[in-house]
């Protein structure tokens, strides 16, 4: 009987903490700018603690086809995972879609921040610190990690074309609360959708003030644009969810 209940326990925490870091769910978020846009948002892999495959991020490729992938941060905060990012950057470059991202602050707390950058580049990938570029009929904006202290909003618009349709990539979604500068849509992640859904969570854990106010995850709007913050694909701290799955968001435009 004993063995039973051992066996039952440990059904229920694979089932409860194990399972959401698995069962991967693809969120779809449409949002009318009537860009005929399909963005790939990908956030906090936090590589060494990722239980979804890069096989299983190139078949979401493949079958998705988005016109862009965006990567929200937080690749990884140790050096030796870096071997294991290479094969997840592989897999996302492998369906030739151009690919946009920001660093989170978990990349900044590498001995180093450039052996990042350098890997990410390698792959072809384009880190957008504090800068804009245009994408096709949009201005894309990276503004870095406010968490960091490296987010500086008015460099990140100086040479913004304001008649073009204004969409943003960062980590931090508190960025919001400083962000004065009218946009059409912004993409954040850094929040994991708490990670364990446990009521008041951000009251006990210091994550900044949006989440304190509740906003945590999902889309959202304010006087100056509309904007998402996924849930992430990896895990920080203890390698589990709670009641939070992870996510990739393919975003309508």
């Amino acid at each position: 009987m004993i063995f039973v209940y051992i066996v039952i326990l440990i059904l229920l925490v694979y089932i409860l903490f194990i399972l959401p870091t698995q069962w991967l769910k693809i969120e779809r978020i449409a949002y009318p700018l009537d860009l005929n846009l399909k963005i790939l948002q990908i956030s906090d892999l936090h590589v060494e603690r990722l239980r979804i495959s890069p096989t299983r991020l190139a078949a979401i490729i493949n079958d998705e086809k988005p016109n862009l992938i965006c990567v929200t941060g937080d690749f990884t905060k140790h050096r030796k995972s870096l071997i294991k990012l290479e094969k997840y950057l592989r897999a996302l470059t492998i369906g030739n879609v151009p690919i946009y991202c920001v660093l989170g602050n978990h990349d900044y707390q590498q001995k180093n921040v450039m052996d990042v950058i350098n890997l990410l580049r390698k792959y072809g990938l384009h880190v957008l610190r504090n800068e804009s570029v245009r994408v096709d009929q949009i201005e894309l904006i990276g503004i870095d990690d406010f968490d960091s202290g490296k987010s500086n909003i008015e460099k990140s618009f100086q040479s913004v074309d304001q008649t073009k349709p204004k969409v943003i990539i960062t980590h931090d979604p508190n960025i919001v609360l400083h962000l004065n500068k009218s946009y059409d849509y912004l993409m954040a992640g850094h929040l994991h959708g708490k990670q364990f859904n446990i009521p008041f969570l951000f009251r006990l854990k210091d994550a900044g003030t949006l989440p304190r106010m509740g906003i945590y995850k999902g889309l959202h709007t304010n006087q100056y644009g509309a904007y998402y913050i996924s849930k992430g694909i990896g895990q920080t701290g203890i390698n589990a969810r709670f009641l939070v799955r992870s996510e990739v968001t393919m975003h309508y435009l």
